[in-house]
């Protein structure tokens, strides 16, 4: 069992990482101030995990809700269904909420629990890896909008991360690839090495190798931890976590929720940005081999300028009508700006068509 410090003064907490936690394996009695608690799942998790995660829970009173499978869900329709059960359930300022789940069921429930008499407690048990590798820390909640992703939500820190990565052994095949997304950002935006060993155990990350995906687990956490701790609230360092998002974004929202999962867009996002960077070309080259060793799209769909440029103009990291990429220097080392090629990001887009 690993854990990695959050640090953010009073706002701090672990992120515990092993095989085995659920099924009783780590108690969450320390991080349960009150005697109630919420698990807010969904309805391919819950009867896979529930179950295992009870016996961690000893002592609490426990009402359960499940919420139906898909980002097309992910709404604030969705969320009101968890506001209008923890009220059933009187629920009061010590109760806690518990996220069972991939990371819409997460975001969801992290956004109902800082919305419930103006913010009650939660937890993140994440059961895919792109929840375990990156929504499940950081404290970002939210769901979408008609007009964009994540467009309405609140910062609001978990009392603990509980990662148990034997949950992956239930997870299909195109969802672990949408997770190795996200890892391989990590490596792409700040931690050339952790690339290079990607590109040399993708095979065995994707056979589910326990070791290997526990270490990737492991430092893409770090990664993150490490970022966050910088700058909670977005307002500089922490933006770089969205390296490939903008376009990623746009896709998801063009394609209609669901038709691509969140980290087969970023994929393509990532191979858009890298070549809106204008990186060297054996670095694009290396991202590109890397995301399609892992299965994964570097083409993103036909859209249309419009639409691309419609939905970018929703990014959260627009600041004063100017809209902001995540680019990089080099393979592992990115930076945020407004100043980038406008030609290019024309032709990629299919502006110059």
């Amino acid at each position: 069992m690993k854990t990695i410090n959050v640090a953010l003064d009073d706002r701090s907490y672990p992120i515990v990482i092993g095989r085995g936690l659920l099924d009783g394996g780590f108690g969450l009695g320390e991080y349960i101030h009150g005697a109630d608690c919420l698990v807010v799942s969904n309805e391919t998790v819950a009867p896979l995990y529930v179950d295992k995660l009870l016996p961690n829970l000893a002592g609490c009173e426990i009402a359960h809700i499940n919420l139906p499978d898909g980002e097309s869900f992910k709404t604030v329709a969705t969320m009101q269904k968890i506001l209008d059960k923890l009220v059933a359930s009187g629920a009061n300022r010590d109760t806690t909420v518990i996220a069972l789940g991939g990371g819409v069921v997460g975001d969801i429930a992290g956004f109902a629990a800082a919305c419930y008499m103006r913010g009650v407690a939660y937890i993140q048990v994440p059961t895919t890896l792109l929840a375990q590798v990156d929504s499940s820390v950081g404290g970002k909640t939210g769901v979408n909008h008609e007009k964009g992703k994540n467009l309405i939500g609140a910062f609001h820190q978990p009392q603990v991360v509980l990662i148990d990565t034997d949950t992956l052994n239930s997870l299909p095949v195109r969802e672990l690839k949408a997770g190795l997304a996200e890892v391989i950002k990590y490596g792409a935006i700040c931690d050339r090495d952790f690339f290079a060993w990607l590109e040399s155990n993708m095979g065995s990350l994707l056979e589910k190798d326990p070791e290997a995906l526990a270490h990737a687990i492991q430092r893409s956490c770090e990664l993150k931890a490490e970022v966050v701790a910088q700058d909670e609230r977005e307002s500089g360092r922490r933006a770089i976590l969205n390296f490939g998002h903008t376009f990623g974004h746009a896709i998801e929202h063009c394609l209609g929720y669901g038709q691509w999962l969140h980290g087969e867009a970023v994929a393509a996002g990532m191979v858009m940005a890298a070549e809106l960077s204008g990186i060297a070309a054996a670095d694009r080259a290396r991202l590109s081999e890397l995301i399609t060793a892992a299965g994964l799209p570097t083409q993103a769909p036909a859209i249309g300028s419009e639409q691309w440029l419609d939905a970018m103009g929703m990014d959260k990291k627009v600041r004063q009508k100017q809209l902001r990429f995540v680019l990089l220097r080099s393979l592992g080392e990115a930076f945020v700006t407004a100043d980038y090629d406008q030609a290019r990001l024309r032709a990629l887009t299919g502006a110059d068509d």
